[in-house]
């Protein structure tokens, strides 16, 4: 596997993985809003939605380092295939079907106190616009599962 492509997949996967851990919990100026999170996640809650959330991608970078530079075992691929996909899965569910095509007044109305004071460079549609920070987020994930494709035909 070719060390570029490696180290592109550990980069992106480390941005993940802060974000998932950071995101809600570091003031990080316009991009987001902690209070507003804080309104409709309480501390204890927010922590265990945290843990949980990032766990999988934990593993899946740790793992990935300790195979930096080594062929990737088969589970490996499949852990990272199946966890980014799922997180693809989890923001077009939350944030792009409901933007784009189908209306969720309710999820609006909570991403409008979570994030509607957060930089978003996006229009208004459906009473949701994602937020800069969470569109970020969706490239990456998109960029991690497109080195997957690379790394999994270098593999084969």
């Amino acid at each position: 596997m070719h060390p570029v492509t490696m180290s592109a997949l550990i980069a992106l996967q480390c941005f993940v993985v802060l974000f998932v851990a950071l995101h809600n919990w570091i003031p990080l100026g316009t991009l987001n809003d902690i209070k507003g999170v804080r309104a409709e996640f309480p501390s204890g809650k927010l922590l265990i939605t945290t843990l949980i959330n990032l766990t999988p991608y934990a593993f899946g970078l740790a793992s990935s380092a300790i195979y930096f530079d080594k062929p990737y075992p088969g589970w490996l691929f499949w852990w990272l295939w199946i966890s980014y996909g799922l997180a693809c899965f989890g923001s077009l569910k939350a944030w792009w079907i409901p933007y784009l095509f189908r209306p969720e007044p309710d999820r609006a109305a909570r991403y409008q106190v979570m994030y509607g004071t957060t930089h978003a460079f996006l229009p208004e549609h459906n009473g949701m616009r994602p937020n800069t920070l969470h569109v970020i987020f969706d490239i990456a994930t998109v960029a991690i599962l497109l080195v997957l494709s690379v790394l999994t035909a270098q593999q084969g």
